[in-house]
Order: C-alpha cells, then sequence, then structure tokens
C-alpha cells in the first residue's frame, strides 16, 4: 500500500480523496507543479528500477522527480488506491519530436471518471489537464496552447499545437502492467540513440510556462517568452535544483 497522505503533502494536494473527474484534475495538476521530470539518476550512473514502492521511495521520500515510467507509473498506483480506474497504455514517441519511436518507449495512462482521459504526468512538456479521449477536437489549456486525441479505438495519437499540430506519441489502448516496461526503460537509461542518455535534463511545469535544466543551461519560459543562461559550475547547478526543483541530490 503507498501512503498516500505522504504523496499528498508531496505535491502539496490537501483536495476531495473521492475518485472524481475534480480530483483527477486537481491531482494531475499538482503533480506535474511539484515533481520534475527528469533524468538525473542516468548521468549519475544510479539504474532506474521498476516498481510502485521503488518510484515513491524516489519521488516522495526523496523528494526527487523522474522520467515517464517513474511518474506515471507511480501516480497509476496513487490513482488505483483511490479508486480510479486506470489502463496503463504503450506508447510510442514520434520521430516528429526526435524520438527513437521503439516499442514501450513511452507510458501513457486512461483514466475513467466521467468518460476516458488520457492522463500523463511524465512526458515534460505537455497537457497540464487530463485530455478527453473521445473528443477528436482541439482541447486549449496552458493558455493558448492547444492539444488533441485522435483514435481508431486500438491506436490513437496525441498531438500538440505550437503554430502548427505535431504529433507527439502514438498510444495503444490494449492494458499492459508496469513490468512490460521494462525493455523502454533499460533502453533509455543505457542506449546512446536515447535522449535520456544524451543530455541531463530537470523540467517543471509553472501556472505561466516552464522552468528547465537542459545539460549546462537553465531555460525558463513564462507567458510565451524565453529566457535562457549558461550554468557556470557545479555549484551553480546544485543550487538552481534546489531552489527551482525542490531537488538535492546526495
Amino acid at each position: 500500500m503507498l501512503n498516500l497522505d505522504a504523496y499528498f503533502s508531496r505535491i502539496n494536494y490537501d483536495g476531495p480523496r473521492e475518485p472524481t473527474r475534480k480530483a483527477l484534475f486537481a491531482l494531475h495538476r499538482a503533480h506535474l507543479f511539484t515533481v520534475p521530470f527528469e533524468n538525473l539518476d542516468i548521468h549519475m550512473g544510479r539504474p532506474i528500477v521498476l516498481g510502485e514502492e521503488n518510484h515513491f521511495e524516489k519521488i516522495v521520500n526523496e523528494h526527487r522527480g523522474g522520467f515517464c515510467f517513474e511518474n506515471n507509473g507511480l501516480f497509476a498506483g496513487i490513482l488505483r488506491q483511490m479508486g480510479f480506474t486506470v489502463t496503463m497504455m504503450e506508447a510510442r514517441v514520434l520521430p516528429s519530436i526526435g524520438g527513437s519511436g521503439i516499442r514501450f518507449g513511452h507510458l501513457a495512462l486512461m483514466v475513467e471518471v466521467d468518460g476516458r482521459w488520457l492522463a500523463d504526468v511524465g512526458f515534460g512538456e505537455a497537457f497540464i489537464e487530463p485530455l478527453r479521449l473521445d473528443f477528436p477536437a482541439a482541447q486549449v489549456q496552458a493558455g493558448n496552447r492547444a492539444f488533441r486525441v485522435q483514435h481508431d479505438g486500438t491506436i490513437g495519437t496525441y498531438a500538440m499545437k505550437d503554430g502548427k499540430w505535431y504529433d507527439q506519441y502514438e498510444f495503444r489502448f490494449a492494458p499492459r502492467q508496469l513490468s512490460d516496461f521494462s525493455e523502454g526503460c533499460h533502453f533509455h537509461q543505457t542506449s546512446p540513440l536515447s535522449s535520456f542518455t544524451q543530455k541531463k535534463m530537470c523540467s517543471i511545469a509553472t501556472p505561466h510556462g516552464r522552468k528547465t535544466i537542459s545539460q549546462d543551461r537553465f531555460i525558463v519560459t513564462e507567458d510565451g517568452a524565453r529566457h535562457e543562461r549558461p550554468i557556470v559550475d557545479d555549484a551553480d547547478y546544485h543550487a538552481l535544483l534546489r531552489e527551482h526543483f525542490g531537488v538535492t541530490l546526495g
């Protein structure tokens, strides 16, 4: 059993605990605003092992973040414990955004409450609230940014509009278990073809944009404006992690 009180404290959530649409939306926002999307363990030579308890220990007890398997793996476990119906779905990041497109390269969630919703707290810059799966029109949120989900009942595509539409990933409705993603998790930790091995990154959503460490750059976007500066040394790097992401590396 996961400690719901500890998780809610970690994401600063004090809302309802019943499995409702309102609670799902609030939890999704709270997670994205408090838990970074990051791959720092890979660049410190620390293996990432799939498992709800492992992800809980890292994200909640160690006050860290993680990539999709960790963030969405934990989020699925929390939602299920609250009484939500959750399906883990295999997703493949599409080459249009630089993805490898491998099988089980991304983990996405379908949550059923007052309809079916695409939930994803592990894809970096994306939608802040879940997207209705059975609604092919654009859904606007996060300022003027638009998102779209289209599917044929078996395979679907999630797309984001940034000037024009960009397909982000393809997902499959067939239910999966966390262990099914072991191959993808291993690939992203070890392959030189994975974006996660190529550079370290830590990124978190804010109400008006995003804050990101990308290798040796610190980037802040706010209301469409982008500000970027170099990270000068290790002390600066660790200070940025503490101040902007709440992360202290041991």
